[in-house]
């Protein structure tokens, strides 16, 4: 089941430009609905308390119904996607690895809609920042890389769309090659280097044209500071 979530439109936003509406009621709904998930999960794990308990457990229930009401969710599949884990909760961690070749850019093609982006995934266990971004660009790109330098640390909630049920930190790193060739993968049906000026249509949730001309500039000067938040 897909957490990217198709957010209904209240018919008084349409009067609002669209970026007003986006962040007037979009947003709001989102963030306090996922707070809230993030507290009733952290509450649940050091509380041993039954009565504290079921108040967390009421928590959980009010956000997924606030998250149905605004979207394509039901009111379980809300909290039994978020319930997968448990402890104290923390935003995940994506990593992004940007390889350039002058002015062209490695890119990969999503199985899963279809759209280019830069190769990466989830962080791994165990892995270092560096270690997952090499493996995700050699498992999805075919590849092996070095990353040498950190270009940014963003938070997906200001850089990327469409909205995430949960809170995500995106690591991008510059990376160079040090040896493999192309190859497809059962997560990308396709892998390319696109010139900077003719990118193919992005998956934006994963990695948007201004994330990848940051790390271009990131590329072209190794001195810049690492771009956060």
């Amino acid at each position: 089941m897909s957490v990217f979530l198709k957010l209904r439109e209240p018919r008084w936003r349409e009067k609002l430009p669209i970026r007003q509406q986006v962040q007037v009621v979009t947003m709001s709904v989102l963030d306090l609905s996922r707070r809230l998930l993030a507290l009733s999960q952290t509450g649940l794990h050091f509380s041993q308390e039954e009565y504290d308990r079921e108040r967390y457990r009421e928590m959980a229930q009010i956000a997924g119904e606030l998250l149905a009401l605004e979207s394509e969710l039901t009111p379980d599949q809300v909290r039994a996607t978020w319930m997968v884990e448990d402890g104290y909760s923390t935003p995940k961690v994506d990593v992004r690895g940007a390889v350039f070749r002058g002015d062209q850019v490695l890119l990969v093609k999503e199985r899963v809609d279809g759209k280019w982006t830069l190769p990466g995934g989830w962080a791994d266990v165990n892995d270092t920042p560096s270690q997952a971004v090499e493996k995700e660009i050699e498992q999805e790109s075919g590849f092996t890389a070095r990353a040498v330098k950190l270009a940014a640390v963003h938070d997906r909630n200001k850089h990327n769309y469409p909205k995430f049920l949960f809170h995500i930190w995106k690591l991008f790193f510059i990376c160079e090659i040090t040896g493999g060739d192309f190859r497809t993968s059962y997560e990308t049906t396709d892998v390319k280097f696109f010139p900077l000026d003719q990118l193919p249509e992005l998956s934006t949730g994963r990695t948007t044209v201004a994330q990848i001309q940051c790390a271009y500039r990131h590329h072209l000067d190794r001195s810049l500071p690492t771009q956060f938040d």
